[in-house]
């Protein structure tokens, strides 16, 4: 396998800033907004968006997690017993404007189970999509309203975000096979 650098730190931290100012801008203010992050990556990527934007808005945002193991469509194909962590809404998501964060944004299938987990917990008044990364490839009829950056891949390449609070780097890479580099 060979890796290429597609986002070093800088750009990532780029990607996240532009990510922040346009949930404020298309929400008209951070009033009634809740940033929940899907586990595992989705959770450092929120927490840096409510940082961002009480810089920027000088007003704080709540932030959540979500773990959507119970909820995937692929869960008889994990591992025989799944590591589940648990789910982190501790402020109200009824009548609220939640952006669900990902790292990731692939087939779609995680974000139909985070919506899935998400309902779970109350109903919100609106569910709007933070990815860092699109790379294409939807199988169900899921876009993002806000991305870091558009991504065009091949299904055979595995897209890595790695960051400082679970890697000790900040980057994203993709990773091709031999015969595909």
């Amino acid at each position: 396998m060979s890796e290429r650098r597609i986002l070093d730190a800088d750009d990532l931290r780029r990607a996240l800033t532009r990510i922040a100012h346009e949930i404020v801008e298309r929400n008209g203010s951070v009033d009634g907004l809740v940033l929940v992050g899907i586990r595992s990556r989705g959770v450092p990527i929120a927490q840096r968006l409510a940082v961002l934007i009480e810089q920027h808005e000088g007003a704080s945002v709540p932030v959540g997690s979500l773990d959507i193991t119970y909820y995937r469509d692929d869960l008889t194909r994990m591992a025989h017993a799944p590591i589940v962590k648990r789910s982190d809404l501790e402020t109200e998501v009824s009548g609220r404007t939640v952006v669900l964060v990902d790292d990731v944004l692939f087939t779609g299938r995680t974000v139909r189970a985070a919506l899935d987990a998400l309902t779970d917990h109350g109903r919100p008044q609106a569910v709007q999509l933070a990815a860092l990364v699109d790379r294409g490839h939807r199988e169900l009829p899921i876009r993002p309203d806000f991305v870091g950056k558009n991504l065009p891949t091949s299904v055979e390449e595995i897209v890595h975000v790695r960051l400082t609070e679970t890697d000790d780097i900040d980057e994203v890479v993709i990773e091709r096979p031999e015969q595909a580099a």
